[in-house]
């Protein structure tokens, strides 16, 4: 096994920091470090408790997916199921949650995909990707507030949906790699029961 890089000369080391926004589950940070140059600078970002991200996986080999307006774009977006970790659940709890609480569907097995960080410049959140298959539909519970269509599409149409730049969603993009990599056998899923947890 390789031996880790030595990234001292690239670290910058916390001096100062303050809490500049402490909403209902984000918070912004401004910190002062220093680089590793001996010079300071400022840097804010966010903090963010986490969150998961389900691709399910219909009978048929097609994909259940969602389109839901999202603010800050001004525009409705086409996205996997998705959502943030409650205090004190696990990634898997969340997924399974979330999954039932967005679609109305439970899944007979799930396989940990891995983690992605999707604004490492801004952001410490990290999403972690789940695969279900085995769907049950079941009934809706959408938090008060929440408006989302759920449609189906094939891992064609989403690629080809991708390369007319109508569907710009970080996550269900990377989502789409590793389902893309996974059904070649590149990149293999350890599938377990629903009432299994999933190894790392």
């Amino acid at each position: 096994m390789s031996q880790p890089p030595d990234d001292a000369h690239l670290r910058e080391l916390a001096i100062a920091g303050e809490q500049v926004y402490c909403g209902s589950f984000l918070q912004v940070r401004r910190d002062r470090v220093q680089l590793p140059d001996g010079k300071t600078a400022t840097r804010e970002y966010i903090q963010h408790p986490g969150a998961v991200m389900i691709v399910p996986l219909l009978p048929g080999g097609r994909l259940l997916l969602e389109r839901q307006y999202r603010y800050p774009m001004q525009r409705v977006m086409l996205e996997f199921p998705a959502g943030k970790l409650d205090p004190q659940e696990t990634p898997l709890a969340c997924a399974q949650r979330e999954l039932l609480e967005e679609t109305g569907y439970s899944a007979s097995e799930w396989a940990h995909a891995g983690v992605l960080h999707n604004a490492i410049a801004y952001s410490d959140e990290g999403i972690e990707i789940f695969f279900a298959r085995g769907l049950v539909a079941g009934t809706r519970r959408l938090d008060e507030g929440e408006f989302l269509d759920l449609v189906t599409h094939s891992e064609a149409e989403l690629d080809e949906l991708s390369r007319r730049g109508e569907l710009t969603d970080a996550k269900t993009l990377i989502g789409l790699l590793w389902l893309s990599r996974w059904r070649s056998g590149q990149w293999p899923l350890d599938w377990r029961p629903a009432g299994a947890a999933p190894r790392d």
